[in-house]
């Protein structure tokens, strides 16, 4: 028992290290590698990966603030969250934009969204996201109390990437693994593992609950909203979805709980 019990552990760390090795730039073990069968199974970590990179956003932008003006601190914290991972959620997104944007049917979009090349519609989406993630968070840290800002911050990176990983469950993979340049990271998840990723996912809500009580139930509404509408339309063109429209459900599920917060600063 004691032996399975280490083993089991092992076992689930190399799935945690799996998810941290494929979404940050953080060193990771020697003895986890690009394993198919730990990379399928690390979906349910996703919102965990969040916790860290969210925590290092706010790490940085608490200390910040002690030393900056909020505008410079927040600027400084956006920038270690994409050092960390690598601009890997932004790049999805920009490629989605690309996509959807310029592609007329499901074969130009996912040529479209498979070519490295920035375009108009991903240069402009990526920088009004960004623009507008810059000026919530802004709003957030003169809203309310830097603390209360840094738990908005790590509640959203955790959220919004279990809002993504639901589409394992919901979508199939769009792209045949011919078309496809690289093999998906997860293309299915239990529903064990969902539950996981939605424990995860939803326990940063609970730093929050001192300062917006009742008013968290409300922070849910953009990651349904940005579920329904970017699944429909990933079901409508290429039914299905890719690594892009999970990266850029991601970033859209986090700006939108930024912009929400700060609605909800604006409530009685």
């Amino acid at each position: 028992m004691h032996t399975f019990s280490r083993s089991r552990l092992f076992h689930e760390l190399r799935v945690f290290f799996t998810a941290l090795m494929f979404f940050t730039r953080l060193p990771c073990p020697s003895w986890v590698d690009h394993s198919e069968v730990y990379l399928n199974r690390s979906s349910r970590y996703f919102p965990l990966v969040g916790w860290i990179v969210g925590g290092c956003g706010a790490s940085v932008l608490f200390v910040a603030t002690l030393l900056l003006p909020i505008p410079i601190a927040v600027l400084l914290s956006m920038i270690a969250t994409i050092l960390l991972t690598g601009a890997f959620h932004e790049d999805g997104f920009a490629d989605m934009c690309d996509g959807f944007g310029g592609g007329w049917s499901k074969e130009q979009i996912l040529a479209i969204m498979q070519d490295s090349r920035l375009g108009t519609f991903g240069g402009c989406g990526l920088g009004l996201l960004l623009a507008l993630k810059f000026a919530c968070l802004c709003a957030l840290a003169e809203t309310y109390s830097i603390l209360t800002c840094c738990f908005v911050l790590i509640t959203a990176h955790a959220a919004s990437r279990f809002t993504a990983v639901t589409f394992l469950r919901t979508h199939v993979y769009a792209r045949s693994e011919s078309d496809s340049k690289a093999k998906p990271l997860a293309t299915t998840i239990s529903i064990r593992g969902l539950l996981v990723a939605a424990c995860t996912g939803f326990a940063p809500l609970a730093l929050l609950w001192t300062t917006l009580t009742w008013k968290l139930m409300i922070l849910l509404v953009p990651l349904v909203c940005t579920k329904w509408y970017i699944g429909r339309l990933c079901t409508r063109w290429i039914q299905g979805y890719t690594g892009d429209c999970l990266g850029a459900t991601q970033q859209v599920s986090e700006t939108a709980m930024y912009l929400t917060a700060v609605c909800i600063a604006q409530l009685p």
